[in-house]
């Protein structure tokens, strides 16, 4: 008989059963504690995480609203009368105004000291204490005013450079830079800042005549820390 034709043979012998495992009711007891320590450990983190998310926004919300903007400079005047005297050298003087606004809501600004320096091609040519220290509140402004002058000893210009500036006239423009160095405090409420060294740096050009040219009037000046 060929293996095809074999009848097939049912195996009737005992299958194994699983075994059962019993366990106490301390077990069960002990799943259950593990299951509810899970359970509220996963809600404390959760409120946990929800609490700190909206602290987060909150202070950034805080930060939005009172972080200090850098004070906003501007020429308003600046002129140099002796140009179109003769000669002028004897009488040099420069004058000078700049507005101070600050723009922010409710921070306040000390000026604990100020100091103003001017350029003619990148040279120190003069300085001179400005304001006394003072407080600015927000929403402010204030008018800096300064002269630097030989007589005073603010300005050193001798008669080689008075010739540069003379010669610069003739072509219908003189070029100056204002710089202003001052250490600021902000304060919000009761709260003071660290000092900050500002520093101020105002481009302006003076016509023939020694007053300055309209395109620079009211022009924004520039404003960095170190």
């Amino acid at each position: 008989m060929s293996s095809s034709d074999r009848l097939p043979i049912r195996d009737t012998r005992p299958q194994p059963q699983p075994v059962k495992h019993h366990h106490s009711a301390r077990y069960y007891a002990q799943r259950v504690r593990e299951s509810f320590t899970t359970r509220v450990t996963k809600v404390l983190c959760s409120i946990f995480l929800s609490f700190l998310l909206v602290a987060l926004i909150v202070l950034f919300i805080v930060w939005l609203s009172l972080r200090p903007h850098r004070p906003r400079f501007h020429m308003i005047d600046f002129t140099v009368p002796g140009l179109a005297q003769k000669p002028g050298l004897d009488n040099a003087v420069i004058t000078f105004n700049v507005t101070a606004r600050n723009s922010n809501q409710h921070i306040g600004i000390y000026y604990d000291s100020m100091e103003g320096f001017v350029y003619y091609k990148d040279k120190q040519i003069g300085s001179t204490p400005l304001l006394h220290p003072f407080f600015q509140e927000p929403k402010t402004t204030t008018v800096v005013y300064g002269q630097f002058g030989i007589g005073a000893a603010t300005l050193a210009v001798n008669s080689r450079r008075w010739k540069e500036f003379v010669n610069d006239r003739q072509h219908g423009t003189v070029y100056f830079r204002l710089g202003i160095m001052s250490v600021i405090r902000f304060k919000v409420s009761t709260w003071k800042s660290v000092h900050h060294k500002m520093h101020v740096n105002c481009d302006v050009a003076v016509g023939s005549d020694g007053l300055i040219l309209p395109a620079w009037k009211n022009r924004k000046c520039s404003v960095y820390f170190s």
